[in-house]
């Protein structure tokens, strides 16, 4: 944005959204300007948590949107259910505002679809939170393919296993028309964006798929709710380059660890490794190679040049007026990929993608 140094932002849903509201609050390059969420309680306190006045507080995105130009906004970060991911994103570029999104990007394709037409209409930016792309390690991964050095990457496997991670019973994740699906679209989308912009984002023609819901369903009856998406699924995507990934995620299984994250990718020249270590939230980034006969393994130790956090990406993106790291048209292939996963395994045969027209 010419002549702006700072970047006015709402945050939209304060349940994941509160780790958005303190990198923005954290960013000289942003401010924090007003907070939305529908529940009164949760939003008072988010008020307070981050120093708001009531006057910046909505209990709903269309009133905080018609007031825009008042409120001084820029751009809206939404940390919603995912039903509500399409609907706000739309509503806000008809405000004119630019808008970063979590993941997924939608419910279905259709819906991914219509939002980067609004986008395009509005000449706003966009940006999908794929934050596994923003950890060091992924970043260094990516220059290590970028330099060639791996060759062509013609084979992946990348997965997420919860040995228990089940959400609540009765809420949006475990209920298909308000979530989309279990595991696959919400720990498989950040598996498999990691693999695929580590691949170079090759264009997904056909997948073959199966989803199983076993350990859910009895855990459901047994506390006589209702849980109707799968607890495990799995997926092979081939791409139109040839190059193939293999897909997998489950909330529940009985693994050996409690959260077991990992990606290898195989290349003509060499392979690599992303994974957490143990059963947290650190990774780890190792490369596999051949030099002068000998077989070589490299860790990754720590970035030798500065990091930039999604949200920064985001701010950045906005106002020196370039494309964000994970734009909308990146979220769109991994949504067709989800959108052909539920079509393979509930069909129980390959299918093809058909990428959607403007027309």
């Amino acid at each position: 944005m010419a002549g702006k140094e700072v970047l006015n932002v709402a945050v939209i849903g304060l349940g994941m959204g509160r780790a958005h509201a303190r990198s923005y609050q954290g960013y000289p390059r942003a401010k924090l300007a007003a907070l939305c969420d529908a529940d009164a309680d949760r939003l008072s306190a988010g008020g307070q948590e981050f120093g708001l006045p009531e006057g910046r507080l909505f209990t709903d995105y269309r009133e905080m949107f018609a007031r825009a130009g008042e409120v001084g906004l820029d751009a809206v970060s939404i940390a919603l259910p995912n039903f509500l991911h399409a609907p706000v994103s739309i509503a806000a570029f008809e405000a004119g505002l630019h808008v970063m999104c979590e993941k997924p990007m939608a419910m279905n394709v259709v819906e991914a679809h219509q939002m980067l037409v609004a986008q395009r209409r509005s000449g706003c930016k966009f940006m999908i939170n794929l934050s596994f792309r923003f950890t060091p390690p992924a970043q260094a991964l990516r220059r290590v393919v970028q330099s060639g050095a791996l060759g062509e990457i013609y084979f992946g496997r990348t997965a997420w296993h919860r040995r228990r991670g089940l959400p609540g019973f009765g809420g949006w994740f475990g209920t298909k028309k308000l979530s989309g699906g279990g595991p696959i679209i919400d720990l498989g989308v950040h598996r498999l964006d990691l693999a695929m912009w580590l691949m170079g984002n090759p264009a997904p023609r056909t997948v073959s798929a199966s989803a199983y819901n076993v350990i859910g369903t009895r855990l459901a009856q047994e506390q006589q709710t209702t849980f109707d998406v799968e607890d495990l699924g799995c997926a092979m995507i081939r791409f139109d380059n040839g190059a193939t990934l293999l897909l997998e995620a489950s909330w529940a299984g009985y693994n050996e660890k409690r959260e077991d994250m990992s990606t290898y990718l195989l290349g003509s020249k060499g392979g690599l490794l992303h994974r957490n270590v143990g059963e947290g939230y650190d990774f780890e980034a190792c490369v596999f190679s051949e030099r002068e006969g000998s077989l070589w393994s490299e860790h990754f130790q720590q970035p030798a040049v500065p990091m930039v956090s999604a949200y920064e990406d985001f701010i950045d993106a906005v106002l020196d007026d370039r494309e964000p790291s994970a734009p909308g048209e990146h979220g769109l292939n991994v949504q067709l990929i989800l959108d052909a996963i539920y079509d393979s395994a509930g069909r129980g045969e390959e299918v093809r993608i058909e990428p959607p027209t403007d027309s």
